[in-house]
């Protein structure tokens, strides 16, 4: 089935190639809800030790398809045929798939944080003697299997006291202890930092060497385009086509293309020149203390934002940057303030509670949207109008028809794709909850607006147009803090940035004279002069 348009897709691979070549084919997928075709006569084709990466723009059917492989949406729920290891495969569940060597880690990681690492591994699938759990045995294994994903941590250690990037390849060790040989990746490095990010690349490449099979759900192209064998992408849950990088060059720009059906020259758009304004926001030593962990959590940060300017903050992950977010926001853990001043709108300014921040025209979008940006069962109109509902009420009566009105103008500016805005908010793509997310801090019309990760998970389409609605609020005298772990995006969208690292601002510089370089080397404080030298300037600005 073609649409007019589409990219020409490639054959089934059974009518190209020798069926033998191929672990997964996947033929004439069609899955609906109700009256949405998610999937759309999909065909996808994976080759036995490759690595197939699957791109394309949020809600364009990736992860949908992928759990109809892994069994989450079970034989007859779909149509369509799937043949695996030359045969035409029924699974009606996780234990379907795993029980064929199938094992898929979605990036919300399913894991038991108040148990130990070994434990962990092999829950579910216990080693046992006799019916009897052997934990000797079971501690053994495990440490084999951190060692075949190199991480070097106790075993016995809770899941709760590691990083992400280390309960990451716990997963896989997981799934290596289910002898798998296809394992499904679902955007893995998107909460990661670079370094780890390069780490579980490197494994991956390392499994592929040792027989087992990776697909990789990433919208993360450079990633793509260094890792992956062959490229699937899928638009509007069709198969636009099949790319074998090792025939060819593929570029960022072909992904791109193919994602969104058009070209996007710069993924990074161009504001209308314009001088910021006067200083909107300025910190003076801003030092906060945690008395649980008894450490300060941000030490003598300074740092200050301009009308109309984007200001990036850059840094490792741990470095403070969220943390400085939420102390500003009024939304502290239990951290308590040591010193430091703040002065917003010419007015010195200190909030106890976010409720506070926002009525003085402050906003906060959280890194985690689905945690703490959104409410996931309620509706598009509840999550648009929720930070500023004020505006929607008479006495203690929100006006319902005034709350559909303004939803549906947010979700009419902000691209938001949806039947309506009554549509339940955990039932969109990742890129159109972080539109609503946005949608509810546009709608209080803050002066100040810092967004914590404001891209991650999303795909390149919706990238450029949160991008292109940043340049438009700061066009209109809007002040942005950016926080991103993806140094392209702070420098592409950024008119100045700071560095944090060990919760101080380590270095200050404008987009135009930084490199990937240059913020890496204070992000790592490798550039101690340099943070020393910033340090005192600022005191001597205070």
């Amino acid at each position: 089935m073609h649409r007019k348009g589409d990219t020409a897709r490639s054959e089934p691979p059974s009518a190209r190639t020798e069926p033998s070549e191929w672990l997964l084919e996947m033929r004439g997928i069609v899955k609906m809800f109700r009256s949405v075709r998610a999937l759309d006569n999909v065909c996808f084709a994976v080759k036995r030790g490759e690595i197939h990466c699957l791109v394309g723009e949020n809600g364009a059917g990736k992860s949908t398809l992928m759990k109809i492989l892994s069994g989450a949406h079970p034989y007859g729920s779909y149509e369509g045929d799937i043949f695996y290891q030359g045969r035409e495969t029924r699974l009606n569940g996780a234990a379907d798939s795993e029980k064929i060597g199938i094992a898929i880690i979605y990036q919300e990681l399913a894991q038991f944080p108040e148990l130990t690492v070994y434990e962990n591994i092999f829950i579910g699938h216990e080693l046992r003697d006799g019916g009897v759990i052997n934990w000797n045995r079971t501690l053994v294994e495990a440490s084999k299997l951190l060692e075949r994903v190199r991480l070097k941590v106790n075993p016995r250690a809770k899941i709760k006291s590691l990083g992400v990037g280390k309960r990451q390849l716990i997963e896989i060790a997981k799934a290596l202890s289910k002898n798998v040989k296809l394992l499904i990746l679902d955007e893995p490095t998107a909460a990661l930092n670079d370094d780890d990010s390069d780490n579980l690349l490197c494994l991956i490449r390392e499994l592929k060497g040792q027989g087992v099979t990776c697909v990789m759900i990433s919208h993360k192209l450079r990633e793509v385009l260094a890792i992956a064998d062959t490229i699937t992408v899928l638009r509007d849950g069709v198969t636009v086509c099949s790319m074998d990088t090792r025939a060819g060059a593929v570029t960022e720009s072909d992904l791109i293309r193919n994602m969104v059906g058009r070209s996007i020259d710069d993924i990074y758009p161009k504001r209308a020149q314009s001088q910021p304004g006067d200083v909107l926001f300025a910190l003076r030593g801003w030092t906060v203390y945690d008395p649980m962990s008894e450490r300060e959590i941000l030490r003598n940060v300074s740092i200050d934002a301009r009308k109309g300017e984007i200001v990036g903050l850059a840094g490792l992950m741990g470095a403070g940057r969220t943390e400085l977010a939420l102390s500003l926001f009024g939304n502290t853990p239990g951290y308590r303030l040591i010193s430091g001043s703040l002065e917003f709108k010419g007015k010195l300014a200190r909030f106890a509670h976010p409720r506070q921040a926002i009525d003085a025209g402050l906003a906060y979008v959280t890194e985690d949207r689905k945690k703490n940006g959104l409410v996931l069962i309620q509706d598009i109109r509840f999550n648009a109008t929720l930070s500023a509902l004020r505006k929607l009420t008479s006495g203690m009566i929100v006006n319902g028809n005034e709350e559909i009105r303004a939803a549906e103008g947010l979700k009419k500016a902000l691209n938001i794709k949806a039947p309506s805005v009554f549509q339940v908010t955990g039932n969109l793509s990742g890129g159109n909850q972080q539109k609503t997310s946005l949608a509810k801090w546009i709608f209080a019309k803050p002066d100040l607006l810092i967004l914590d990760e404001p891209t991650r998970g999303i795909d390149v389409g919706a990238k450029y147009e949160i991008y292109t609605l940043m340049n438009q609020l700061v066009e209109q005298g809007m002040s942005i803090i950016m926080i991103s772990s993806e140094l392209l995006e702070i420098l592409g969208m950024s008119d100045r940035l700071y560095v944090m690292a060990e919760g101080r601002i380590v270095g200050e510089t404008s987009a135009r004279d930084a490199s990937e370089q240059s913020i890496m080397s204070m992000a790592t404080l490798s550039g101690r002069d340099d943070r020393t030298t910033h340090d005192q300037t600022r005191e001597e600005t205070a």
